[in-house]
């Protein structure tokens, strides 16, 4: 194939050049070869047609009356720094290249150069801004793949998360959020109310649990003046404060039965009534609850309302446990690692292999802010930008058994068959790990390659399944150290 046939199809050449015969040359040369070749007099002249036109390549002289060709490619680098400018001059120079290269330049030719020369650097040219666009493009779709507003998850629990957000966010509707916590049940209220129609409005939190009984109906609803003792002003509730917008409360399971009541009557009559007021003030609030209780339990218990719990369960999404989604780790990791090192004034930090190891195989019952919190404390205390396995707590630096209590096991009576417990051991290990043998071996306290002999040895693959037929008995000697 030749250079010509190879040139990328009817891409758009802007062609720079003051001597009307280059220009002409030029211009015929690249229309030969398959481009489309709009010219320019002088660098004014380009910046104009800039202005009106979209090019791919621009292949400017360099000296040039007037806007010379580093002139026009300052202002390019400022206003379009996609698009890539290929320089030619006849005063070529390694200075001059050099120079035309650091000011941002994607090519440098001198003339007189050979038609070949000329279509190879335009060519490679246009690849290389071809290839940038798809590394991009690529990374714009992971972003929106793995991430919406402060959520991150490469997991399916988490991406049918994503899509029951996007859904849902346009429908005025109530919603209850349910997991435990640290699972990030305020981040996707904040990503329904930042994705629907109430987006300009106010978005308002209030944890039930973490207010006192006795202000929480003057929270919710507001006072007046001289309502109670110590109302010296009056107040506007939350419902009130997030008008035209959305509320969100957490922990709503710990809400008093007589204030669930009201708070229905303020759903069905979309109005609220002031302690010490005569009269109701409308509101238009979309409510979105989240709790890390059995509400059904509680229902069963009396301890929360069955007409309320139908009145908000409208759309239920339930966010999973972290130890349910340890897949997601790692991309957790690498986005607090960094906002750990620009919150805490540090350099970009990493990690090495071991240490991200110990974080996917332990429970988090803390789960995400669990993590979160354990990423900030190693970057802020961490002796270098790479976090090492003593940079961990001691309970995860010690491993599982010793986070979970380190209980020895105890020779029951009957005895054991020790190669079903060794079998039943490794599986569990695999599955753990979800089938990395550094971690599995490191759960087990056996080095890589003894497991990878046990592993074989009880005919398992790599996530913990039976596979073939098992293998000749062979002497403990002759496996591996």
């Amino acid at each position: 194939m030749s250079v010509a046939e190879s040139a990328p199809s009817r891409a758009r050449v802007l062609v720079v050049e003051d001597e009307a015969n280059q220009r002409d040359m030029l211009a015929a040369l690249l229309a030969r070869s398959g481009y489309e070749v709009v010219c320019a007099e002088d660098g004014s002249a380009a910046l104009s047609r800039l202005e009106a036109e979209r090019f791919d390549v621009v292949l400017s002289d360099q000296r040039m009356a007037g806007v010379d060709g580093l002139a026009l490619l300052a202002r390019l680098r400022e206003h379009e720094p996609e698009l890539p400018v290929v320089l030619m001059t006849a005063y070529g120079s390694v200075a001059e290249a050099v120079e035309a290269m650091r000011r941002g330049a994607a090519d440098y030719l001198t003339k007189p150069f050979q038609r070949e020369e000329l279509l190879l650097v335009l060519e490679r040219v246009l690849r290389r801004r071809h290839l940038e666009g798809e590394v991009s493009s690529l990374r714009g779709a992971l972003r929106g793949r793995y991430r919406l507003g402060g959520l991150i998850g490469a997991s399916p629990a988490m991406q049918e998360v994503f899509s029951l957000i996007e859904r849902v966010a346009a429908a005025d509707v109530p919603v209850v959020l349910r997991g435990e916590s640290g699972t990030g049940k305020e981040l996707v209220a904040r990503a329904l109310h930042a994705a629907s129609r109430r987006a300009q409005g106010p978005f308002v939190a209030l944890n039930c649990a973490a207010v006192p009984e006795s202000l929480l109906e003057s929270e919710f609803f507001g006072h007046e003046k001289g309502a109670f003792t110590g109302a010296v002003a009056s107040h506007k509730g939350r419902f009130e404060q997030a008008h035209g917008g959305t509320l969100f409360l957490d922990e709503i399971g710990a809400m008093r039965v007589d204030l669930q009541a009201k708070l229905l009557r303020v759903l069905q009559e979309r109005e609220v009534q002031r302690l010490g007021a005569t009269a109701p003030t409308r509101v238009d609030v979309r409510l979105l609850a989240a709790t890390c209780e059995d509400l059904e339990d509680a229902i069963r218990r009396k301890s929360f309302r069955q007409d309320l719990y139908y009145r908000l369960s409208v759309v239920p999404i339930h966010l999973p446990a972290l130890r349910d989604r340890p897949e997601d780790i790692p991309v957790l990791v690498e986005h607090l690692l960094q906002a750990a090192a620009k919150k805490f004034g540090r350099e970009p930090m990493g990690m090495a292999p071991e240490v991200l190891d110990r974080l996917e195989i332990h429970a988090w019952p803390g789960n995400v802010r669990e993590l979160e919190n354990t990423i900030d404390r190693m970057v802020l205390l961490a002796g270098s930008r790479r976090l090492e396995l003593g940079d961990l707590p001691p309970a995860l630096r010690a491993g599982p058994a010793a986070a979970e209590g380190g209980a020895g096991l105890v020779l029951p009576p009957g005895g054991v068959n020790l190669a079903a417990l060794e079998r039943d051991l490794i599986v569990q290990a695999l599955r753990r790990s979800r089938g990395a043998l550094g971690p599995a071996a490191r759960l087990l306290g056996i080095s890589y390659k003894t497991l990878q002999y046990r592993i074989q040895k009880h005919t398992l693959d790599r996530d913990g399944a039976p596979t073939g037929a098992p293998l000749p008995e062979v002497d403990e000697e002759d496996g591996p150290a």
